[in-house]
């Protein structure tokens, strides 16, 4: 795979490895069925997250993928506490 990311790559410039991650994810879009292959994903990044909080060792992108975990998570408690609302 030509297009993957090393790890010096992305942590000499993390910016420039996100860039190229989300211009390979843009394809997703021609998927049959994008949701089966990015939802475990997801389910694994907000595993991995909550595993690893408070760790006394930091793995590197840990803080940047719990962030995201949490907004993540932020915004689906929104649209539950909306829907909630909405049929109450």
């Amino acid at each position: 795979m030509a297009w993957m990311i090393g790890r010096t790559a992305a942590l000499a410039d993390p910016e420039g490895a996100r860039r190229k991650a989300l211009a390979k994810l843009q394809a997703l879009a021609e998927l049959d069925d994008p949701e089966s292959l990015v939802v475990p994903i997801l389910i694994d990044a907000i595993l991995m997250a909550e595993s690893y909080r408070g760790a006394r060792h930091q793995i590197t992108f840990l803080p940047e993928l719990t962030d995201s975990v949490d907004a993540l998570l932020r915004e689906l408690n929104i649209v539950e506490k909306t829907k909630a609302w909405a049929k109450a």
